[in-house]
């Protein structure tokens, strides 16, 4: 029996889609986006935004499904494009049928980002309209050339960036500085130039002349957190890291290193510490310190001797505690070398120190015993007293110091000159403990010896 064959012709996508639009509107979403917060790109977003609004709701076969629009985002990465996100949720949920944006370079500069989520939303059944290429998504046609303008638009990313580094870089070399004041405290910027914002200012000059009192970053973030202070970015949380970082930053002296970190990546935007992969530019005096360099220097000498100091006797750090207790990190056994670690029983009262080598694997190993804390403080008071009584010899050898020495050991002396002039003390003064103690070695039983920062040393017994 002989065979009948009809070819059934396909219809066209319009005819398809016309069939559909009859018994339901496409439901269309439309992508804007703006890459700078800058006046003039805000207008065009606004217009875009506009435009789309307007548009979806003229054409008699769309129904509005939404406005996605992120402001003053790049496009070469998603992470940060909270509303794109969001669009390509409502996508998988079945909230929108059709995607309309401006351009591929709206969409994403990104050839990955841009391949990836039109080809998820395509085996969705959601097309991508793009008015400028007029390309659909959907259309076979036009794969080829979406991809080849997908990399063309991450390739324009590339250029602008390198346009952007170009012009950064050349600022530097002319010794023009590049910073967000926002995220930098005790500045603001005036006409391009760094002025000295007197509120913040203070708090700077606290946290250095707090550190050379003997404090740790630990201690002077959480003073000005318990005090409520507020930061640049108007935060009253303070970390350690965030003291470090005022600390050793030399703008607060008035002179600026440019270009201490660089963009490795043009789509992640990742920055990295610049260790000398990129060419970087010191400038002397490029405007006014809130710290004189004395005062600097001193703090980074300071710096180098509490890290040369924890690296000598095996510490894990240097004050360590958030507390001030100028006995932390700075007690040794004179038996063994070992440092004393405090021991708390806070319901009883009782604090005490122990050689951290007294027990090990059960048995005794240093036959030093126990100090209370009360022991130390009164050793200090004995100590401190017996040092202010020897000032007649002492006095000659700071004024020399203060003659010869590098920043820090001038510091040194010029704070034990001026404490000779005051009375002996009566009783423990914590503070001036954590100032002047560099180390206590515990001789024997209520037998102390103590080296202060000047470099005395003073036995005594309780």
């Amino acid at each position: 029996m002989a065979r009948n064959i009809t070819v059934i012709p396909a219809k066209s996508r319009n005819e398809l889609q016309g069939k559909s639009r009859a018994e339901k509107k496409l439901k269309v979403a439309a992508y804007c986006r703006v890459s700078t917060d800058q006046e003039d790109q805000l207008h065009s977003f606004e217009a875009q935004v506009e435009y789309y609004t307007r548009y979806i709701s003229d054409h008699p076969n769309y129904e509005m499904a939404g406005i996605y629009a992120d402001e003053g985002i790049s496009g070469t990465n998603i992470k940060k494009r909270e509303q794109f996100r969001r669009m390509i949720s409502d996508c998988e949920t079945g909230k929108i049928d059709m995607v309309i944006t401006k351009s591929i370079s709206r969409f994403a500069r990104n050839t990955q980002d841009c391949l990836q989520y039109s080809r998820m939303l395509k085996n969705l059944g959601i097309g991508i309209l793009f008015e400028k290429e007029h390309i659909n998504t959907l259309d076979s046609s036009g794969e080829l050339l979406f991809t080849i303008l997908s990399s063309l638009a991450q390739d324009e990313s590339r250029n602008i960036s390198e346009n952007c580094k170009w012009g950064i870089r050349s600022k530097f070399k002319k010794g023009e500085m590049h910073v967000n004041t926002h995220k930098f405290l005790g500045y603001d910027k005036v006409d391009g130039k760094l002025v000295i914002n007197e509120r913040e200012a203070k708090i700077v000059r606290r946290i250095y002349r707090e550190f050379l009192w003997g404090h740790s970053p630990q201690e002077i973030a959480k003073g000005l957190e318990d005090e409520g202070i507020e930061g640049c970015m108007g935060s009253k949380k303070w970390y350690p890291s965030t003291v470090i970082n005022i600390l050793k930053n030399e703008k607060h002296m008035g002179d600026a290193l440019l270009q201490k970190s660089y963009t490795a990546d043009f789509l992640t935007k990742k920055q990295v510490k610049n260790h000398g992969e990129v060419t970087q530019v010191y400038v002397k005096g490029s405007h006014i310190g809130i710290i004189d360099k004395e005062t600097w220097n001193a703090v980074q000498l300071e710096f180098a001797r509490r890290e040369e100091f924890v690296k000598e006797h095996g510490l894990k750090g240097y004050g360590y505690g958030r507390e001030c207790n100028p006995f932390t990190s700075r007690i040794f056994c004179g038996e063994c070398g070992s440092p004393y670690t405090r021991h708390t029983w806070r319901s009883r009262g009782i604090m005490q120190w122990q050689c951290k080598n007294h027990m090990t694997d059960g048995k005794v190993t240093c036959v030093n015993g126990f100090v209370s804390q009360s022991d130390l403080e009164l050793g200090f008071v004995k100590a401190y007293n017996m040092l202010l009584k020897h000032k007649e010899i002492l006095i000659p050898r700071w004024k020399d110091t203060i003659e010869t020495g590098n920043a820090l050991e001038r510091l040194r002396a010029k704070q034990f000159l001026d404490l000779s002039e005051q009375p002996e003390l009566e009783c423990y003064v914590p503070e001036l403990a954590q100032m002047v103690i560099q180390m206590v070695i515990i001789k024997g039983i209520k037998k102390y010896e103590f080296t202060f920062m000047d470099g005395s040393r003073e036995t005594v017994c309780v």
